[in-house]
């Protein structure tokens, strides 16, 4: 094995771990390490599908009690029906446009300067949204706030759903964030951060499990043995990274905002530009 190689798939796996479930974008970071590491295999396709299987298996041990009663009661309990129909309902709309604008999104906008640029637009945009949401439930909505109008997934309607699931189509755009228009999205439509996050991580895994097949079905010639031990070094680095960052999201938003990632965003966007701009690193173009 090349550990030069098995190193950067380590890393990468990480990446894709910690960022798949914050709202910094997982898809712009791997983007950009993958062009400052030289990650440069035929593979890449299966790779990507195997860290992301990582990561989605993370937030599935994390909930699975929570997963595995909603299996069990899905014939018979109206809650676990309601959150189904919500569930397939933020599903569809990505699920459509990907299929329809995936390929030329690729080919025009998996590079690092566009994935800046979105880093730093979703960064203000987030800003915007935390400061409409604090004018509307108070400074923190589950610290002696205001109650916002979807406090738990109970509260969410079809209605709801569709609308983060349309926002979420925004999310094919590297650099913006599956996780992060979905979270936005619902504070915009008056959820609470808690409410935003929990169904942002539910409407991940059919969307990212769709994704994931849809592309190995596309790459299944990708899939070989030879680079099994990669994939099964990102795979378990991304379980790892997303465990820890998923535990970690969830006691953070209970007491603080958003705006640090935001922050973040802005920053990491604006260094790339910055670099690209003045000729310190050359960029994939």
């Amino acid at each position: 094995m090349d550990w030069l190689l098995a190193l950067k798939a380590l890393l990468l796996g990480v990446i894709e771990g910690l960022t798949e479930f914050l709202p910094v974008s997982s898809t712009g970071h791997l983007i950009v390490a993958e062009d400052l590491v030289r990650f440069r295999i035929p593979t890449r396709e299966a790779f990507i599908i195997a860290i992301q299987g990582g990561a989605i298996l993370a937030v599935c041990w994390e909930y699975r009690q929570r997963l595995a009663r909603f299996v069990l009661n899905l014939r018979r309990d109206a809650r676990e029906q309601k959150l189904a129909v919500n569930i397939a309902v933020g599903f569809l709309p990505a699920a459509l446009v990907g299929v329809l604008a995936k390929s030329t999104i690729e080919r025009f906008l998996f590079k690092p300067l566009p994935v800046a640029t979105a880093l730093v637009i979703g960064g203000l945009v987030i800003l915007w949204a935390e400061a409409r949401h604090k004018r509307r439930y108070g400074e923190l909505d589950l610290a002696g706030g205001r109650r916002a109008r979807v406090e738990s997934l109970d509260d969410i309607r079809p209605w709801d759903a569709l609308r983060v699931g349309a926002v979420q189509c925004l999310a094919l755009i590297p650099g913006t964030s599956r996780s992060g228009t979905t979270i936005i999205g619902g504070l915009l439509l008056g959820f609470s951060r808690k409410a935003a996050t929990e169904f942002s991580f539910f409407l991940a895994i059919p969307t990212v499990i769709g994704a994931s097949v849809y592309s190995g079905f596309k790459a299944r010639e990708q899939f070989v043995a030879a680079d099994l031990p990669l994939y099964a070094i990102g795979f378990v680095a991304a379980f790892a990274a997303a465990l820890a960052s998923v535990r970690w999201l969830l006691a953070y938003i209970s007491q603080n905002d958003f705006r640090p990632f935001a922050w973040y965003r802005i920053v990491f966007g604006a260094v790339i530009l910055l670099t690209a701009y003045a000729g310190w690193v050359d960029w994939t173009q």
